[in-house]
C-alpha cells in the first residue's frame, strides 16, 4: 500500500501544501488571533537561526515576547539574533548553542536553563534529513537522534519548568510526509534494509505525532500540538531535497507562510480552546492518517515508543556532565 499512500499524499500536497493552498486557507484566518502582545512571556525555539524557526522567532519578538534561540551553529545563530533584534527592536533575545543530535548536551542545557529562566512556550523546530545513514558520536542514527530523541529529551527535560507556567504550550514542527508512514518501533535507528533518508525523516515525523498525543494525555496542564508547515522554501528543503526543490520551487510557500501556524499555536488564545494533542495545518486540526492508508498503530506500539525513548533519555542523563 506504500504506492497508494505516496500518491495520495503527493496529490494532497499539490492541492494543500503549496503556496496556493496557503493563500486559499488564509482567507478564513482571523488576523486578530495573532495580533497580540506577549510581553512577559518566554518562548524557546530550537533550530531558530534559519527557515521556519527564525521566521517564528522574529514574529514572536515583534509581539514583545522574550525569545530563546537554541541553535547548533554559533556563527549563523549570532547573525540571526542580530537580524531579529535589529528588525524588531526587541532586546530580549537570548542565544543558546546546543546540538539537538547530542542528548548529553540537551540534558546539560535543560538543567541549566531551568535554574536561570522561566518558560511559557517550547517550540520544537530543529530537525534534519540526512540522506545517508550517519551515526553521531554516541552511535545514534543522526535523523533519529535529532528529530525524535532530541525532541523527546528537550521536551521531557523542560516539562517541570513548563508545569510552573501560566498557559504553557509545546508545539512541534512535523511534516505531512508522516502520512505515508506507519509507526515502526522495530527499527528506530534504520539499521536494517536499504536506507532512504526521506522515508526515515517521514517515520521520525510520525513518531513526533505519537509523542505529542502521548504527552497530551500525561501532562494536562500543558497544551501540546504538532503541525505541518506545508511545503516551504527553506534552506533545509533546498539542501536536503534538491530534486524536489527544483521541481516545486515556483509553488513553495514562503518561510513566513510556513511559520504562520506555529505562530498561531504559540500566541493565540484560539489555539488552546482546541483539545491538546492535535495535528494542525493552516490553523486547523487535520487527520493524522490518510483514508484507507492502514497507518494506524496499536496502543501498545505507541506506549513502547515512549518506553524506549525514556530508556535512551535516562541513559544519557546519567552520564550528563555537570
Amino acid at each position: 500500500m506504500s504506492w497508494y499512500r505516496n500518491t495520495v499524499w503527493f496529490v494532497k500536497g499539490l492541492r494543500e501544501y503549496t503556496r496556493g493552498g496557503y493563500e486559499s486557507a488564509s482567507k478564513q484566518f482571523n488576523p486578530a488571533d495573532v495580533d497580540v502582545d506577549v510581553a512577559g512571556r518566554s518562548f524557546l525555539i530550537t533550530g531558530a537561526n534559519s527557515g521556519i524557526g527564525k521566521a517564528t522567532a522574529k514574529e514572536i519578538a515583534r509581539r514583545g515576547g522574550t525569545v530563546h534561540l537554541v541553535c547548533r551553529n554559533k556563527e549563523r545563530a549570532e547573525v540571526a539574533k542580530e537580524e531579529i533584534v535589529t528588525e524588531t527592536g526587541n532586546q530580549n533575545i537570548f542565544l543558546h548553542i546546543v546540538d539537538i543530535s547530542n542528548p548529553k548536551e540537551i540534558w546539560k542545557f535543560a538543567e541549566k536553563f531551568q535554574k536561570e529562566h522561566k518558560l511559557n512556550v517550547l517550540i520544537n523546530n530543529a530537525g534534519c534529513m540526512v540522506n545517508n545513514r550517519e551515526l553521531t558520536e554516541d552511535g545514534l542514527e543522526k535523523n533519529f537522534a535529532t528529530n525524535t530523541l532530541g525532541t523527546y529529551i528537550m521536551t521531557t527535560a523542560l516539562v517541570p519548568l513548563l508545569e510552573k507556567a501560566a498557559d504553557a504550550r509545546v508545539i512541534t514542527v512535523s511534516s505531512g510526509g508522516m502520512l505515508v508512514q506507519k509507526l515502526n518501533i522495530s527499527d528506530l535507528q534504520s539499521g536494517s534494509g536499504p536506507f532512504d533518508g526521506t522515508m526515515v525523516y517521514a517515520q521520525n515525523k510520525r513518531q513526533q505525532v505519537v509523542l505529542t498525543e502521548q504527552w497530551a494525555k500525561a501532562h494536562r496542564n500543558i497544551h501540546f500540538s504538532v503541525m505541518h508547515p506545508g511545503w516551504a522554501d527553506t534552506p533545509a528543503v533546498r539542501s536536503s531535497m534538491p530534486d524536489f526543490y527544483e521541481r516545486m520551487k515556483n509553488s513553495l510557500r514562503t518561510e513566513d507562510q510556513g511559520a504562520d501556524t506555529v505562530l498561531w499555536l504559540a500566541v493565540s488564545a484560539e489555539a488552546t480552546k482546541l483539545p491538546s494533542g492535535l495535528f494542525f495545518q493552516d490553523r486547523q486540526p487535520v487527520p493524522t492518517h490518510l483514508p484507507l492508508a492502514y497507518t494506524h498503530s496499536p496502543p501498545e506500539d505507541e506506549e513502547k515508543l515512549m518506553e524506549v525513548l525514556e530508556e535512551f533519555s535516562q541513559k544519557f542523563k546519567s552520564v550528563s556532565p555537570g
